[in-house]
């Protein structure tokens, strides 16, 4: 992850800035900060969208995953996200005021199920993203932790991969963990038959 704005900036011009089909960017409070996944992130969030998109269409599903949507949390001027997986709902995108232009989600209903794959710069996904996702009410929020990298407050001691889930319960999250070969238990995909391990070693 690189700093690469001298001057705070809005979401406005940020948006105007972005590059067309190159490289990969996010907000946080006015500063341009580009991302630069390690292939094995890559792997890990390819493998977990790909798993999704099956159950989408096993199901038909009122679904959709976006190749790249971002996300702006609420009452902030100077902040957007691309989460490494976004689940959203068909029906909600039509009130979305800036997705048919700007391919951004503002509200948080919109959003089935919202994923982050850790890197080292952990404390995005367990501190600032967590706390913005919930603020938009988005019901569901994994965090990949396929390395164990986030601190010890969030996978305990001693580090191990960890899959968090987030689920929202009046208005506030509540964490369920799953490692090794735990099933994953999903309430945007219920009939999921996936473990924390197979995401894992698709790492690998």
């Amino acid at each position: 992850m690189f700093q690469t704005s001298t001057r705070e900036i809005t979401f406005d011009e940020f948006l105007d800035w972005y590059p067309d089909g190159y490289g990969r960017y996010e907000l946080y409070d006015g500063t341009i900060v580009e991302m630069q996944p390690t292939g094995t992130h890559e792997q890990v969030g390819g493998f977990t969208d790909s798993k999704l998109a099956v159950e989408i269409d096993r199901y038909s599903m009122d679904y959709f995953i976006p190749r790249q949507a971002f996300v702006k949390p609420i009452d902030s001027f100077k902040s957007g996200y691309i989460p490494d997986v976004i689940v959203l709902n068909q029906s909600g995108l039509e009130s979305e005021p800036m997705w048919k232009k700007r391919s951004t989600i503002t509200k948080g209903e919109t959003i089935s199920l919202i994923i982050e794959v850790v890197s080292t710069n952990w404390q995005d996904d367990y501190l600032t993203k967590l706390r913005d996702y919930e603020a938009l009410n988005i019901p569901e929020y994994w965090i990949i932790d396929y390395l164990g990298l986030g601190g010890r407050r969030y996978i305990g001691f001693p580090k191990q991969p960890t899959l968090s889930i987030y689920r929202l319960v009046d208005g506030e999250y509540e964490v369920q963990q799953f490692r090794g070969c735990d099933r994953i238990i999903s309430s945007a995909f219920t009939q999921l038959t996936l473990t924390a391990e197979q995401i894992f070693n698709s790492g690998t």
